[in-house]
């Protein structure tokens, strides 16, 4: 009986950690970056703080998240690319990578 408690204990275990991830995803919209932030059950990320970083992993800047709104900043067009991380209150993390391809067409 234990056994077989531990065994579906252990089998459980990877979804409960999954079942909070945070999935960040970034885009270019005419000449701004929109980062969403949201869990794997779909809930956006109502609190947190958006760290953007140069193609050379140098912070840049960073911005809130609030009330679960996507966040903008406008896209440098001299820039190679960005790295988007957010984090939230509760310590989930994520990032996503813009490449110069990406960005281009917003000069």
């Amino acid at each position: 009986m234990i056994i077989r408690s531990l065994v579906l204990l252990a089998l459980l275990a990877p979804g409960v950690s999954l079942a909070h991830g945070l999935v960040v995803f970034a885009f270019v919209d005419g000449g701004d970056v929109v980062v969403e932030a949201k869990f794997s059950n779909g809930r956006l990320a109502q609190a947190g703080v958006v760290n953007v970083y140069d193609a050379v992993d140098t912070k840049l800047f960073d911005l809130p998240v609030t009330g679960g709104e996507p966040v903008r900043f406008p896209v440098d067009p001299s820039s190679g690319g960005y790295r988007i991380e957010v984090v939230t209150p509760n310590g989930h993390s994520d990032y996503w990578v813009l490449t110069p391809n990406d960005l281009k067409g917003t000069e």
